[in-house]
C-alpha cells in the first residue's frame, strides 16, 4: 500500500525497477549454472560426445560386407562378375569354389551372403539367360536388403559392361538406367544423421538439465525464498531461461561448426532462418523443462519425466532415425503432438534441400504456437506457486 500524499512509482520507474530485478536473477542464475560441474558436463561435454559418438561412430550405411563368392566353375567371364564385388567397397570377398563350404561360412555368420555363380554361367550368359543366385543371411532383414540390393548393382554394372562391349543382352535387351538422389549425391547416412543430431542436443540442454537445475532449487528451498521477494512469476521463469538459451544456442553454433567443417554435411538454406527455428524449438523445450520441474518438485522424478517426455521420442519417434511412414498409424498420429518431429523436418530440409517455404513455414508455426502455449503454460504454474 501507498500512504496518502507518497508520489507513485512513474512507469519509467517501475520498468527499470522490474529490468534491474531480471538483471540481478540472471547473474544469479548465470553464476550457478557455471558453478556447477554437472550442468557443465550436460550442457557443454555430452553435446560433443554425442556429436563424435553420432557423427562417426553410428551410420546407416553398409560397407565392408563379408560375402562368399563361389566360382563353381572358374573362367575369363566368372572372374570378371567375381571381379566386381572384389574391387567394390561394399563388399569383402571369399573366393571359394564349393557351396557348401560357403552355406558353412553362412551358419557360423563369417559372411553376411553368398553370391554363387554356377558352372554353366558362361554357356547361359552366350544364350542369353545368364543368372547368378544371391543368398543373405536375413536376421537383420533392412540390413539384408542393402546387401541383396548392393549385389543385384554389382551384376547389373557387370551386365551393362558386357552391353558396352557389343555382347547380346541377358532376355533378349538390357536397359540403362541413370539415377540420381537429390538431396544426397553421395548416398551418405551422415547427411541426415547430424542435422537430427542438433535434436538431441537442444532437447538434451533447454529441456533435461533445465528440468534437473529446476528441481534442485524446488527441492533445497531456494525458490521459496525468491517467493517472498518483490520479484513476479515472469521474471523468474525469464530469468530461468535465458543462461540456458544462450547455453543451448552455443550448442547450436558447435553442430553446425561440426556438420559443416568436420563431416563435410552440405548446408543449402538461410543460417538466419535455421538461427530462428532454433530458438523457437529451444524455447518449447525450456517451456517443458520448467513445467515439468515445477510440477514435480523432484529431480528424480523430473529427470525420468523429462527423459520419457522429450529425450525419448525426440529418438525414437521424430523421423531422426527411423521412417515414421513405416510406423502403425496410432504412432504417426502420437508423432504430431511431438515437437522434435517438426524440429526434425526443418532442421533435415533446411541443411540438404534449402529454403523450402512450403515445408518451412507450416512447422515453423507450429512450433512457434508450442512455444507460445507451452511459456504461458510454465508461468501460469509459477504463478500458482507463488500464491
Amino acid at each position: 500500500m501507498i500512504a496518502p500524499g507518497e508520489p507513485k512509482l512513474s512507469w519509467h520507474a517501475s520498468g527499470r525497477a522490474r529490468l534491474q530485478r531480471l538483471a540481478a536473477l540472471v547473474r544469479k542464475e548465470t553464476y550457478q549454472l557455471f558453478r556447477d560441474p554437472s550442468a557443465i558436463a550436460i550442457g557443454i561435454v555430452m553435446p560433443v560426445l554425442l556429436i563424435l559418438m553420432f557423427g562417426f561412430a553410428l551410420s546407416l550405411d553398409v560397407k565392408n560386407v563379408p560375402v562368399a563368392v563361389v566360382l563353381e566353375n572358374p573362367s575369363p567371364t566368372t572372374a570378371e562378375l567375381a571381379s566386381g564385388f572384389v574391387l567394390s567397397p561394399y563388399f569383402d570377398t571369399r573366393e571359394l569354389t564349393s557351396m557348401p563350404s560357403a552355406e558353412q561360412l553362412l551358419l557360423q555368420q563369417k559372411v553376411d551372403g553368398i553370391v554363387r555363380i554356377r558352372s554353366d554361367f558362361a554357356r547361359q550368359l552366350n544364350s542369353g539367360n545368364g543368372q547368378a543366385q544371391i543368398l543373405v543371411y536375413g536376421t537383420d532383414a533392412n540390413r539384408a536388403r542393402i546387401i541383396e540390393a548392393y549385389a543385384q548393382g554389382a551384376i547389373a554394372q557387370f551386365q551393362a559392361r558386357r552391353a558396352a562391349e557389343g555382347y547380346a543382352a541377358p532376355s533378349g535387351g538390357a536397359a540403362v538406367v541413370q539415377s540420381r538422389m537429390w538431396f544426397n549425391e553421395a548416398d551418405d547416412s551422415h547427411y541426415f544423421l547430424v542435422p537430427g543430431l542438433i535434436v538431441l542436443i537442444m532437447t538434451l540442454i533447454g529441456a533435461f538439465l533445465t528440468t534437473l537445475v529446476m528441481a534442485r532449487e524446488w527441492e533445497r528451498g531456494t525458490l521459496e525464498a525468491l517467493f517472498v521477494t518483490p520479484v513476479r512469476a515472469g521474471e523468474i521463469v525469464i530469468s530461468k531461461m535465458i543462461p540456458y538459451f544462450v547455453l543451448g544456442m552455443m550448442g547450436l553454433a558447435l553442430c553446425i561448426f561440426a556438420a559443416k567443417f568436420l563431416f563435410e554435411v552440405p548446408f543449402r538454406g538461410s543460417v538466419l532462418l535455421l538461427t530462428g527455428v532454433s530458438t523457437l524449438y529451444l524455447l518449447v523445450a525450456l517451456a517443458i523443462g520448467l513445467l515439468i520441474s515445477s510440477l514435480t518438485k523432484s529431480q528424480f522424478v523430473a529427470s525420468m519425466a523429462t527423459l520419457i517426455i522429450t529425450f525419448l521420442p525426440a529418438l525414437f519417434l521424430s523421423g531422426f532415425l527411423f521412417d515414421l511412414r513405416s510406423m502403425p498409424a496410432a504412432i504417426r498420429v502420437l508423432s504430431y503432438a511431438l515437437p522434435a518431429r517438426y524440429y526434425v523436418n526443418l532442421l533435415q530440409t533446411l541443411f540438404l534441400a534449402g529454403n523450402i517455404w512450403s515445408v518451412v513455414l507450416p512447422d515453423a508455426a507450429v512450433l512457434a504456437g508450442m512455444a507460445a502455449a507451452l511459456l504461458a503454460l510454465a508461468r501460469a504454474v509459477t504463478t500458482k506457486r507463488l500464491a
